[in-house]
């Protein structure tokens, strides 16, 4: 790689690293309004809502088409992070 290609190399990675920082952050968010949502949760079979969940992943594809991001990437990182918080649901659950 040529000295220029590594300065833009950086550049790009100091930006990327700067996203994740507000993607951290908005992580955070959500992971508080899922805490508020399982306090509501009197069973733990209430935690699965796979209308719910379809919905979500159906809203995503919609507004990634629009947005032109591939679908494949943004439904995977949805489904991911939807399972990621049924698993936290499960283990924060306390009733």
């Amino acid at each position: 790689m040529s000295p220029k290609n590594i300065k833009q190399l950086n550049k790009i990675r100091t930006k990327l690293d700067k996203v994740d920082s507000r993607l951290l952050s908005l992580i955070k968010y959500r992971t508080n309004l899922v805490k508020d949502v399982l306090k509501l949760k009197k069973f733990k079979k209430e935690i699965v809502d796979k209308k719910r969940i379809s919905s979500i992943l159906k809203r995503i594809k919609q507004k990634s088409i629009k947005l032109k991001i591939d679908t494949k990437v943004t439904h995977r990182i949805w489904k991911n992070m939807i399972w990621s918080y049924v698993d936290y649901e499960k283990r924060k659950f306390k009733k």
